[in-house]
């Protein structure tokens, strides 16, 4: 089959422009006028004017799944919605892929030969935070709470309708270039120091190393200490209002915010939990 969806260069993701087939590493095939085989990692761009993707500016999405139906499938829906894609099959092509092309958002499934979904978001975790959406066909709750543990921003279970996941991408896109305040001071707790501009907190004068979402969860409940948050309105105000997943997926979160921070849910410092409710911050100014 050959396909050429006549996108000129200038129309291209930057990170996409100025690269050709021929220049592409073995293993890699590119969409526009080249038959498309059985290869990993060719990435596409069509569909819509730019003027109609503004809001996303060009992201580029590094789809990975060694389904190969699927992993097209999606990645022709996104690239007709306005997005520029990147396609791996395996988990050393998709960190290869991850280095080179550096895109906005990885979507990741859990089951791949090699490493699976998980190691691989492990080695992105070591070096980005970078929003990832774990895609997985089993329905057990553990593996979604594995996913977030290690730093997944979200999951969509298969199978999914197109319209859902490019709404998860569009809210966790969002999320991570919304500042979580609107002051640039840093905030002072007894213990813990929260500096807006630079997107970094201290504890006792030591740095904590947080996930995007982690700091905009603990800006959120830092913004009104004593003031308890239900899991419902941390969900409205971190995740987005058009967020789909359960509330489990603030409680995975705190979880690993606490362990951050060295807190503990028994004797909370920082973040305590109101049975039945949610969570409230306790930490006093200073």
């Amino acid at each position: 089959m050959i396909l050429d969806f006549g996108v000129p260069a200038s129309r291209l993701h930057p990170r996409v422009a100025g690269a050709s087939p021929g220049a592409s590493r073995p293993g890699t095939r590119w969409c526009r006028g080249h038959r498309l085989g059985d290869r990993v990692g060719w990435i596409t761009r069509f569909g819509r004017e730019p003027d109609t993707i503004a809001d996303m500016d060009k992201r580029l999405i590094l789809v990975v799944d060694d389904e190969a139906g699927l992993r097209r499938m999606v990645a022709s829906y996104l690239a007709s919605d306005g997005f520029d894609v990147v396609e791996a099959a395996n988990s050393d092509v998709a960190l290869r892929l991850f280095r080179e092309k550096q895109p906005d958002l990885v979507l990741l499934d859990v089951v791949m030969p090699g490493s699976d979904g998980f190691e691989v978001l492990r080695e992105i975790r070591a070096e980005s935070d970078v929003p990832v959406i774990m895609l997985t066909a089993r329905v057990e709750e553990v593996d979604r709470v594995v996913g977030l543990t290690v730093g997944a921003d979200d999951y969509v279970t298969k199978p999914f309708s197109p319209r859902e996941l490019t709404a998860r991408i569009r809210a966790v896109l969002r999320r991570s270039k919304t500042p979580s305040f609107r002051e640039n001071d840093a905030v002072h707790f007894v213990g813990l120091t929260i500096d807006p501009a630079r997107r970094e907190v201290l504890r006792d004068g030591e740095h904590v190393e947080l996930s995007a979402l982690e700091f905009d969860l603990l800006a959120a409940l830092s913004s009104a200490p004593g003031r308890v948050f239900t899991r419902e309105q941390l969900l409205e105000r971190v995740w987005g209002w058009d967020y789909f997943g359960a509330d489990r997926v603030v409680d995975v979160h705190i979880s690993s915010l606490r362990r951050k921070l060295g807190d503990q849910a028994a004797d909370p410092r920082f973040i305590a939990t109101v049975r039945g409710v949610g969570y409230k911050y306790v930490a006093e100014a200073r």
